[in-house]
């Protein structure tokens, strides 16, 4: 089974190698830079997985069901911005829900091992209730992204790196990021559960720099927003 999951891996790789040659005989940058980081964030948990085996001899369960889903999320994403985005309505809806649900399955896990690990007695529906509300985090700090990302290429008339649609857009994406984490509770999939549990002090850690990255990441954003959208244009 890990070889056909490794196996998914390495086809979700050079699927996005392929839509950045295609991207790149298209001169179009967008979707050429979309695909370099696609590519990267695969790499990072199995990067992180071969360090802790190799400085402490353990796996942390990272490999191959994270890269492998960040894979085909990166790949959907990737064929997206050759045209699909714009041509096919649902396809920012199955994007965003594929994206956010790793997100939430990630969460899930966290919150799990965090509130096994602790005396505190919580209840399920408080830990359903934290994994939809930190995944819409999320998904607000990635619109907050993708408007920066436009106000940016409106102020230097350059091809935007990621597409902004309108407010319309931003609640059918926060919609459908809500969708995700719905999915992954309402089946309990607690595929990561055993990577958390390999340090729980870690996992709490991580869940810790998750809520105050997003929080703080989102605040920052919409303050260069303002700032950006109020100074006038030459």
């Amino acid at each position: 089974m890990e070889d056909l999951l490794g196996l998914g891996v390495v086809v979700c790789l050079v699927g996005i190698a392929v839509i950045f040659a295609v991207a790149v005989r298209d001169e179009n940058a967008p979707a050429a830079l979309n695909a370099v980081a696609s590519l990267l964030l695969v790499l990072v948990p199995i990067a992180v997985d071969l360090f802790a085996s190799r400085l402490y001899g353990v796996r942390v369960g990272l490999s191959p069901e994270v890269p492998l889903w960040v894979g085909l999320a990166g790949l959907l994403h990737s064929y997206g911005m050759l045209g699909p985005y714009d041509d096919i309505a649902w396809w920012d809806h199955l994007t965003h829900t594929l994206s956010a649900a790793l997100v939430a399955a990630l969460l899930y896990a966290g919150l799990l091992v965090a509130v096994d690990s602790t005396s505190v007695s919580v209840g399920i529906s408080l830990v359903w209730a934290t994994v939809v509300l930190l995944t819409l985090l999320a998904g607000v700090f990635w619109e907050l992204i993708e408007l920066l990302a436009r106000d940016f290429a409106r102020r230097f008339d350059v091809p935007s790196v990621l597409d902004h649609y309108g407010r319309r857009d931003t609640v059918l994406d926060l919609l459908f990021d809500v969708v995700g984490a719905l999915l992954v509770l309402v089946v309990d999939l607690r595929l990561f559960v055993p990577m958390a549990e390999v340090s729980p002090e870690t996992t709490v850690a991580a869940l810790v720099v998750f809520l105050g990255g997003f929080v703080v990441g989102s605040l920052v954003l919409s303050l260069v927003i303002v700032v950006g959208q109020a100074e006038p244009r030459a």
